[in-house]
């Protein structure tokens, strides 16, 4: 799957925010209790720059600010149960690594689901470590295109940007994850749109499908998807 998998991942999740716009405030809830604990327990965003990540992809998809708040709160350890990350490892049709981010309070129905899912899609849970070692954090930033790519193109490069690859649909800019806010607000300055701001985590081993497997893949990561406690998944293809 080449670059234009990004962008139609983006496209499908904001088209079925309306569809599911409960299981997705949950999802995005979930990532920022996540990254408050992530971020040394600090629930102030602007010493937290994986909670601001968080933040402004959960804006985009205009969650309430009392939802964003509660889910800070519940980072810092105040009220309901413990939500706990838990990444697992495994593999898809093909062959194809998978890492899938759950936050769950428990952790044995969660295990039980991905396993499910798995093996009813011709996929099959690893061992911890089995696939993690093929993937690597960054920050990435997808800018939709119009008459000043080119310039968004060699400010986002100015700015710090670790590579800028151009795409039918615009931009995909990979930042160190620490960068990506900086790199983010240097772009909208200038009037970029962007799509997409996150941190994720990519292959540095991807296997190349053709388009039948492709797709086949995508529908196994829309299933996973629909389980409330993943809140990510990470594919190793192109």
């Amino acid at each position: 799957m080449s670059g234009h998998s990004k962008w139609s991942t983006i496209k499908r999740a904001k088209g079925a925010a309306d569809a599911k716009r409960s299981t997705l405030f949950n999802r995005l809830s979930k990532q920022i209790s996540i990254a408050v604990k992530e971020g040394g327990g600090s629930g102030d965003p602007a010493l937290n720059f994986k909670l601001r990540v968080e933040i402004d992809k959960a804006k985009a998809q205009s969650l309430p600010h009392t939802t964003i708040d509660r889910a800070i709160k519940k980072g810092l350890g105040e009220g309901g149960a413990a939500i706990e990350k838990v990444v697992y490892e495994g593999y898809g049709p093909f062959g194809v690594p998978i890492l899938i981010v759950t936050a769950t309070d428990n952790k044995n129905r969660t295990v039980a689901s991905i396993k499910h899912i798995l093996s009813k899609n011709n996929g099959n849970l690893g061992e911890q470590g089995s696939v993690a070692w093929q993937f690597k954090t960054i920050g990435q930033i997808l800018v939709e295109r119009d008459n000043q790519i080119d310039t968004y193109s060699l400010l986002a490069i100015d700015s710090g940007a670790e590579d800028v690859i151009e795409t039918e649909e615009g931009l995909e800019i990979k930042t160190t994850p620490e960068s990506i806010n900086q790199i983010k607000e240097q772009l909208q300055s200038a009037g970029a749109n962007i799509v997409s701001s996150e941190v994720i985590m990519e292959s540095t081993q991807p296997i190349s499908l053709d388009e039948s497997q492709a797709k086949k893949i995508q529908n196994l990561a829309e299933i996973l998807e629909e389980d409330d406690d993943v809140v990510a998944i990470h594919l190793g293809i192109n």
